[in-house]
């Protein structure tokens, strides 16, 4: 609705505009809001207050030119000023209760991108495959998952790529490691991290086996048959460790979508070529580098991306480059959404300039690095393992599980076990996602089971029973949310507070699919669940006045049962019809 309004005061002022009432010229940015007292209206703008400077005019007396000069529209009852010159518009209720109607049939909930469709390239959990996937994986993983699901649900193309690393010279002390040790690959490579650390104790005890390592990451480099089957070997080892993490996350990723560094390592050389034929190239200390005036450090002098060191070897920005090149001129895509830490955010800054001015990417190509913060413990600093290890996200979601069929199975003493582990899955691990995906991206955020188990507040668990509670509603009623009878009347309050926040659905989605922040979503469920919560409790439904009235609040209830349970799936949490 606010992109509608917006629409109509844009064709007002190209109008006022066109009338010599506004001077030519002006491209203001048009805010409308939601107002939280509904007696002034259900929304409000304060472009008459922006604009009456440039246009001579006191704010109110704009506001009525605005007023005259907006089209008319179904879907807006009154237009009226309020104080200095805001503009407050009402919703026609029986316009709203039409449209609800109409998402209420239909299976995409009548969402659609307010933009163009684009092809989405999605870069996300990217995990090292040297090591168990750990706690510092999830934010990458399911903030990615989440937004890459708003994405294609909005009707863009998207193609996930899992940059895992899989090349590098860490990788020659394991493979000198698995081939001292194939008979034990198997039950050694079931923990990565000690596997790792047997490794490394190798190659810091054994000068030989030192030496050995070496030799070995120079002949995987030269594409050595046996170094590359032992790489591969392990790769599809580690790669399927990752993979049950997947699964258990609900995270929409598969071996396909796998593009690691060892990918591109044949185009490296090619990058660096093609930078110096451009003239990007400058040799420092003998590394090759680029240097972006834009980017300077503390004295003033230019920072440089760094695409070849002084022995020969690569660096991330070349592998990055070399990514960049191959979604823009074999993927074709129009936006690459990169979900990679925040402490990464200069990287990718100079390597996207980079980027664009070797022509590695097509001039309309969006490139976003979409950083995140960090998930720390309860004591502010980075989530750790008592003893300070890192905490493997395997551990973390057997944790979460366990706790949350504790606390079911205590509210639920008589399911049976089967179901009381399939509530507790769904339970827990999407608490551990929600929590996460809740908080503000950029933002850091404290890691607490306590509050992400409770039932009370903006957290899973109540999501989750404010899902079942609808569905109960069915239950009772003996049948399902398809096929109701009747249509939507919005005429108590709490009807109409619950219509509006329903029709909001496309609108948070957008933004969602915009910006990569996967907690306005959160917020968005959460306010629906207690507008539910609130018609719910004074508005009856089964024993209502009369059978319209009845089949109306039905069909708001489904409503909300579709758009609860379809904003869940997008954020990759599982739904569930009792807890």
């Amino acid at each position: 609705m606010k992109d509608s309004i917006r629409h109509l005061i844009q064709q007002a002022l190209t109008r006022l505009t066109a009338e010599g009432v506004l001077p030519e010229g002006l491209t203001p940015t048009i805010q409308v809001e939601n107002t939280r007292d509904k007696t002034h209206g259900d929304f409000a703008s304060n472009i008459a207050m922006m604009l009456a400077k440039p246009a001579g005019m006191k704010p109110r007396d704009l506001a009525q030119k605005l007023i005259e000069a907006l089209p008319a529209d179904a879907s807006i009852s009154q237009v009226e000023i309020a104080g200095p010159g805001f503009l407050n518009f009402f919703q026609n209720s029986a316009a709203l209760a039409e449209r609800l109607d109409a998402a209420l049939v239909d299976p995409h909930l009548c969402v659609s991108k307010t933009g163009p469709v684009q092809r989405v390239v999605v870069d996300l959990s990217s995990p090292n495959l040297a090591k168990e996937m750990h706690v510092g994986h999830l934010r990458s993983t399911i903030i990615g998952d989440a937004v890459a699901r708003v994405l294609e649900f909005l009707g863009d193309e998207v193609i996930r790529q899992n940059h895992v690393g899989d090349w590098g010279t860490q990788f020659g002390m394991l493979l000198a490691y698995l081939e001292e040790n194939p008979a034990a690959a198997e039950s050694e490579l079931s923990d990565l991290e000690q596997f790792y650390r047997a490794a490394k104790q190798r190659f810091d005890d054994s000068a030989a086996f030192a030496e050995r390592a070496r030799e070995l990451v120079v002949k995987l480099q030269a594409g050595d048959t046996d170094c590359l089957r032992l790489w591969t070997r392990f790769n599809e080892i580690s790669l399927s460790h990752c993979q049950k993490v997947y699964d258990r996350l609900n995270v929409k990723l598969t071996p396909a979508d796998v593009k690691g560094e060892s990918a591109y390592n044949a185009e490296l050389g090619e990058i660096v070529a093609s930078l110096k034929t451009k003239g990007l190239l400058s040799e420092s200390n003998g590394a090759q580098c680029v240097f972006l005036d834009e980017f300077k450090n503390a004295e003033g002098n230019p920072l440089p991306v760094i695409v070849q060191k002084a022995g020969g070897g690569y660096l991330y920005a070349t592998t990055d480059l070399a990514s960049m090149r191959y979604r823009s001129q074999q993927l074709h895509a129009d936006r690459a959404l990169y979900f990679v830490d925040q402490r990464q955010a200069l990287h990718f800054q100079m390597a996207f300039e980079v980027a664009h001015r070797a022509g590695f990417v097509h001039s309309g190509m969006q490139l976003e690095h979409m950083g995140f913060g960090t998930m720390n413990g309860a004591d502010g600093r980075p989530f750790k393992t008592r003893d300070g290890g890192t905490v493997k996200l395997v551990d973390l979601l057997d944790e979460a599980e366990q706790r949350a069929y504790s606390l079911v199975k205590e509210k639920n003493p008589d399911l049976d076990e089967a179901e009381l582990r399939s509530i507790a899955r769904a339970v827990g691990i999407g608490a551990v996602k929600y929590a996460d995906l809740s908080k503000h991206r950029t933002s850091d955020y404290s890691f607490n089971f306590e509050q992400m188990l409770s039932f009370e507040g903006n957290t899973a668990p109540y999501l989750l029973y404010a899902y079942t509670r609808v569905a109960s509603v069915f239950r009772k009623l003996g049948t399902g949310m398809e096929g109701l009878a009747g249509t939507i009347q919005l005429d108590a309050e709490q009807e109409q507070a619950l219509g509006a926040k329903l029709a909001q659905f496309a609108e948070v989605l957008n933004g969602v699919g915009e910006k990569g922040v996967p907690h306005l979503l959160c917020s968005y469920l959460y306010d629906l669940a207690g507008l539910f919560s609130s018609f719910y409790e004074h508005c009856p439904i089964l024993t209502a006045e009369s059978e319209t009235v009845k089949q109306s609040r039905l069909r708001l209830a489904a409503l909300t049962g579709k758009t609860l349970k379809q904003g869940l799936e997008l954020l990759g949490l599982e739904t569930l019809e009792r807890m």
